[in-house]
């Protein structure tokens, strides 16, 4: 088992700035790639970011040139910084973990068997 924890959420203006991390813990040998998704109120779940053992990076196309992923491999940790945030981006987000080859070509959270327990990021106007 993955035990995925995330921090660093929080409330910033419109234009302001975040970083997410994420722990990972237990048999992370067993991880390929790990990604960032976001879920509002009333929506469904979307892709934001992934990034896999070999430093293939996939964004969305909605945060590509503000958000960047990076991951510190000895510490097992993830990060998602974000910068020029939008209210429409106030969301729960997660961080998932996934052995599959194609997460970063496809980073759909079907991808992905693990979950930690998401962050709050709220965006005001």
């Amino acid at each position: 088992q993955v035990q995925l924890v995330e921090s660093g959420g929080g409330s910033v203006q419109a234009g302001g700035s975040l970083r997410l991390s994420c722990a990972a813990s237990g048999f992370t040998d067993s991880i390929y790639c790990m990604g960032w998704f976001r879920q509002a109120p009333g929506k469904e779940r979307e892709g934001v970011a992934a990034i896999n053992r070999d430093g293939r990076i996939k964004y969305s196309d909605s945060v590509k040139g503000r958000f960047t992923i990076s991951q510190d491999n000895a510490k097992n940790t993830l990060y998602l910084q974000m910068n020029s945030l939008k209210p429409e981006e106030t969301a729960m987000y997660y961080c998932a973990a996934s052995a599959s080859s194609y997460c970063t070509t496809l980073m759909r959270d079907y991808l992905f068997p693990y979950w930690g327990q998401g962050t709050q990021v709220t965006v005001s106007s």
